[in-house]
């Protein structure tokens, strides 16, 4: 057990209300939930009523391609001109996951992924415009993702995987010859993504994964198939590095790839393909360089740095060899860059804690900046939307004699505390919470009167490679200590009331905030998991493609002393130390984490009547943010009652 210097305060505990009858609405199951109406639905559904746009890139004719919700799900929408009509291109059942318009100007097409029947089995599919029905250009069976246009707009290459196979091919495909794809680069083992066309598109750029700290880039030739690696590793200093995005250079001299290989954090970096030298482009940025985009004639590098959960955009001039001044963005988040095929304007999608993702265009000649989408944070007033504070609490060990500090968001009601508090663990290991527009926890703090914390635990991402690697393998419980550093911090300050403290997560948040439960259930009133991770050793081992990269990270579950490990830091084998009420849901066809998790849980939960409420969404998979509405809605109804009905 986790053990921390301060002893918890007593809490005052009342009892739940009793299990309720399981209760089916169509693919929703919710079991032990409470069948009664919640106070503030109607509030609730205007927070979740927002809306938002994702940029997915330009089309040859310079309008926009962008993904947003009109009734259940995520559509496809052209945007023609600034705040112009979002015209819907795609009306399917299901969410749509990504989507590209050829580049060819000589077609009026477009590639879309979705996830059949939404599970994770993502296929690929294509449509002429006034088309009624797109084809599929995936087998039905396998799981696909990664596709990219080539440069004249008539191949897609793109990465897939057989059921049940321990590796990623990537395979290429000309949509309108209604040949099968062809096999370009074999996966042996590993999971392959391609990243970009050569502009002759004789050349594949694509990257190898192999764990959350170890990728290789390589270029490969589609005519022979040889493959020749990017900035392989020093001979004398084989540090395994990750790379975080990869183009070509426009005249065919180079790449720009983003890696940590030789630092901290991850930079932006040139290197010449007949010399191998190499140009340190973002050497003065301390931070972690999260994406770019090089413009199709080569005259323009665009590039975003994470400045402490807050996004900066940087814009080159390769020809003058100058940097470039772009108007002052408001803090927030920058989730995708495009460059328009005459590389006059820059397309990016922006969102900040109060205000949707929108997305905005910068004139390059004229430095001018044009919002092109304008989307609804529902029947809210904006003023009230709340921008959280980042600020630190100080954990159990040191560093350099003095305690290490862990960064967390505190989103703060306007009215005097104590205020109750919700824990959000973001999903991972290796991600990182970053301050989004997230309806839910602005309802949560308007209209719940909760303080929302979100900590970014040892082993996130955006901190440095060091930070990242802090709970691999047998330091993995170091994170659950970083949650009980959290819970003694936030008990010290008189704004929380530390007698009425949930813990959430998804993923492996969810693992995070299942293990707090074990751990420290004496500073908790209950817990909320969404697809969590509760059996490390199943987890890994039944994880296909993705079982080397978790070994990397988790640890090798077929080494005798790492099993023993993995079982004893496993919530599934400490069920019985969970002694406070758990809201459990999942989505039935989660392949990323399989629904078993939850359900042996809830079976020995249930077995000592642990109070348990279970949601099972039975046409869903893992990523939330792609449910359908009504599934969303019943979720959050259900925190929602969780969190005003537990006492």
């Amino acid at each position: 057990m986790f053990l921390l210097p301060l002893l918890a305060a007593p809490l005052l505990w009342a009892s739940a209300p009793l299990q309720a009858a399981p209760v089916v609405r169509g693919n929703l199951i919710l079991d032990g939930v409470p069948d009664r109406p919640l106070e503030s639905a109607e509030v609730l559904d205007a927070y979740l009523g927002a809306r938002q746009a994702s940029l997915l890139g330009f089309g040859a004719k310079g309008q926009l391609l962008i993904a947003t919700r009109f009734g259940d799900v995520d559509q496809l929408h052209l945007v023609d001109q600034p705040l112009g009509e979002r015209r819907q291109i795609t009306f399917l059942r299901d969410p749509i996951a990504r989507g590209a318009l050829s580049p060819d100007p000589g077609r009026s097409a477009w590639f879309y992924l979705q996830d059949a029947d939404g599970g994770d089995g993502t296929q690929l599919y294509y449509q002429r415009l006034g088309e009624a029905v797109a084809r599929r250009l995936s087998d039905g069976k396998s799981v696909n993702g990664g596709a990219i246009w080539s440069s004249a707009g008539r191949a897609i290459a793109f990465f897939t995987r057989a059921p049940g196979a321990l590796s990623d091919d990537i395979d290429i495909v000309d949509p309108e010859s209604g040949a099968l794809p062809r096999l370009a680069v074999a996966g042996d083992d590993a999971a392959w993504f391609p990243l970009d066309w050569s502009p002759d598109d004789r050349q594949l750029l694509v990257q190898q994964h192999v764990s959350a700290y170890e990728d290789h880039l390589y270029v490969i030739d589609l005519s022979s198939g040889q493959k020749r690696e990017v900035d392989p590793a020093p001979a004398k200093s084989p540090a395994p590095a990750a790379i975080a995005g990869a183009r070509f250079s426009r005249d065919g001299t180079g790449v720009y790839f983003i890696s940590n290989r030789e630092g901290e954090y991850a930079r932006l970096r040139f290197v010449n393909s007949f010399t191998g030298e190499k140009t340190d482009i973002s050497d003065k940025v301390p931070f972690d360089v999260d994406r770019m985009a090089v413009s199709r004639d080569g005259h323009y590098l665009a590039y975003v740095t994470n400045e402490g959960g807050a996004d900066r955009l940087d814009l080159v001039d390769l020809r003058a060899h100058q940097d470039l001044v772009p108007p002052h963005l408001p803090a927030g988040i920058i989730d995708s860059l495009a460059f328009d095929l005459e590389s006059k304007r820059l397309a990016f999608g922006l969102s900040a804690a109060n205000a949707p993702r929108d997305v905005y265009v910068l004139d390059l000649a004229s430095n001018r900046l044009e919002p092109w989408t304008a989307s609804e944070a529902g029947p809210v007033d904006r003023s009230k939307l709340v921008v959280p504070r980042l600020t630190q609490f100080p954990t159990f060990d040191r560093v350099d004699g003095r305690s290490r500090q862990i960064p967390v968001y505190v989103y703060a009601p306007a009215s005097a505390g104590p205020h109750p508090v919700l824990i959000v663990l973001h999903d991972g290991p290796g991600g990182e919470f970053r301050p989004s527009f997230d309806p839910w926890i602005e309802y949560v703090v308007n209209a719940l009167g909760f303080a929302v914390l979100a900590p970014d635990m040892r082993g996130s991402s955006g901190l440095g490679k060091g930070f990242a690697a802090l709970a691999r393998g047998k330091l993995r419980g170091d994170a659950v200590k970083d949650v009980g550093a959290l819970l003694v911090w936030l008990a010290l300050d008189g704004r929380f009331d530390a007698k009425r403290v949930f813990v959430s997560g998804t993923g492996y948040g969810g693992y995070l905030a299942l293990e707090a439960l074990v751990n420290y259930a004496e500073r908790l009133r209950g817990g909320i998991a969404l697809a969590p991770i509760t059996d490390l050793i199943d987890f890994v081992s039944a994880s296909g493609a993705s079982r080397p990269a978790l070994r990397e990270e988790f640890g090798d579950e077929r080494d005798t002393d790492m099993r023993a490990f993995l079982r004893n830091i496993s919530p599934l084998t400490s069920a019985d130390r969970i002694t406070r009420p758990v809201l459990l849901a999942h989505g039935k066809l989660d392949a990323r984490v399989p629904i078993g998790q939850s359900q042996e849980l809830l079976n020995r939960l249930r077995s000592r009547n642990q109070v348990v409420w279970y949601l099972e969404a039975q046409d869903e998979g893992h990523a939330l943010g792609h449910w359908r509405w009504q599934n969303r809605e019943a979720y959050y109804r259900a925190f929602a009652q969780f969190l005003t009905t537990i006492r």
